[in-house]
């Protein structure tokens, strides 16, 4: 009894250990949000902001405790966010949480990477992605009207960085500039590179050369690395720079991660929602979710993302699980054909979210919405891992 007891206690304490590293991993993913947000990233200088201090001093005693030499100041722990993956045994994160190997910060931008800000939104609190809904609540709350709100959100959406030559553009509205111009703010120099700012032309987010020096401002050399702050756009051939950054604003970090990327993924799922003739209502206080209607007995939503890590839109689906019957999950075709992604994100659910959890893409959402509608199992892939069924061309011509 005395070796069971003594078993038991190791693994208590084992557990207690790997608690401590991911709540550590956690707490510093949170801190490089901030610190990216509110200060110059090539000068951290003491006093450090209490938050950080906070985080370093977790971190020494973190190492203290592991037999491992610690960081000595906020900058040499800034470059362990960047060098040291989730899975290493100062944080010890489950794969079913975070990809291993995965960082905080990226190591040719040198900015908080799209992992590092899901993983400050995790929680009760919300983190980063509520910083975003609580602007467009704020946004919403201005307007006055959904048919307002709705023309905002897409001219957020759809111009993350604005431009002074943007206003003399055919189609601008006055109207709704004057609603969001508070939310945007300076490009900040750390996003800028010899004087200028270059805008991914994939998705429009900020792009950056590693070490931030670029050999042709319009066509940089083959083989030179290239950080999108989308981090899954094909490498660029061509930039067209913004050669004056300081007449240019652009929208928080919160914004562009949980509005601007998710958007074309939101647009073509309404798109196949508007093909098919069913009905959809934005649901309030929620980024991307709708109600939908005349698909079949009970509820129905649909949920829109462009999150990187599986395990932690699982954990955010389950901290927030949805009231309807059914909840159909979109996310981008190329994340949900990922090796693993599709299995990675079930098993993460608890069972009695699993079956109403439906993960899938634009082009098979209303397909899956039939099958649910009809009685059928709309998820009998998403188990599996494997890829979901395309539309049939006797679908398209219906």
């Amino acid at each position: 009894m005395a070796a069971t007891a003594r078993r038991r206690s190791a693994r208590r304490e084992q557990d207690e250990a790997a608690n401590a590293g991911t709540e550590l991993f956690l707490e510093l993913a949170r801190m490089v949000a901030a610190l990216a947000e509110t200060r110059s990233l090539r000068s951290f200088t003491l006093p450090y902001p209490g938050y950080a201090q906070r985080a370093l001093d977790h971190t020494v005693m973190r190492c203290l405790g592991i037999g491992r030499r610690p960081p000595r100041s906020l900058p040499e722990l800034w470059e362990w966010c960047r060098d040291i993956g989730a899975d290493d045994e100062l944080f010890g994160v489950p794969a079913s949480l975070v990809t291993p190997g995965a960082t905080l910060v990226d190591r040719i931008g040198q900015m908080p990477t799209r992992t590092c800000l899901e993983l400050a939104s995790h929680g009760a609190a919300g983190g980063v992605a509520a910083q975003a809904r609580s602007l467009l609540d704020d946004l919403e709350a201005r307007c006055g009207s959904a048919e307002r709100y709705a023309r905002c959100r897409h001219f957020l959406a759809s111009h993350p960085v604005v431009q002074q030559e943007d206003r003399r553009t055919r189609g601008w509205s006055k109207e709704v500039w004057a609603r969001v111009k508070e939310l945007y703010r300076p490009l900040p120099e750390a996003l800028c590179v010899d004087g200028l700012f270059l805008p991914c032309p994939v998705c429009g987010l900020p792009a950056l050369p590693c070490g931030r020096i670029v050999s042709d401002p319009v066509r940089p050399a083959a083989g030179e690395a290239i950080w999108c702050e989308g981090e899954d756009c094909v490498r660029p051939d061509r930039f067209e720079p913004i050669r004056e950054p300081g007449l240019a604003l652009i929208l928080p970090r919160s914004l562009r991660t949980f509005l601007v990327l998710p958007h074309p993924v939101e647009e073509a799922a309404l798109s196949e929602l508007d093909r098919t003739g069913i009905e959809y209502e934005a649901a309030a206080g929620r980024l991307g979710a709708y109600h939908l209607r005349g698909t079949g007995s009970g509820t129905r939503e649909m949920h829109v993302y462009d999150r990187l890590q599986p395990g932690l839109l699982a954990a955010h689906l389950t901290d927030t699980a949805p009231h309807s019957d059914r909840t159909f999950v979109v996310v981008p075709e190329r994340l949900a054909d990922r090796d693993g992604y599709r299995a990675h994100f079930t098993d993460a659910l608890p069972a009695l979210l699993r079956e109403r959890l439906v993960l899938t893409t634009p082009d098979n959402l209303v397909h899956r919405l039939t099958a649910s509608a009809a009685g059928g199992d709309p998820d009998s892939t998403a188990d599996r891992g494997g890829p979901e069924p395309k539309r049939s061309e006797d679908e398209d011509d219906a």
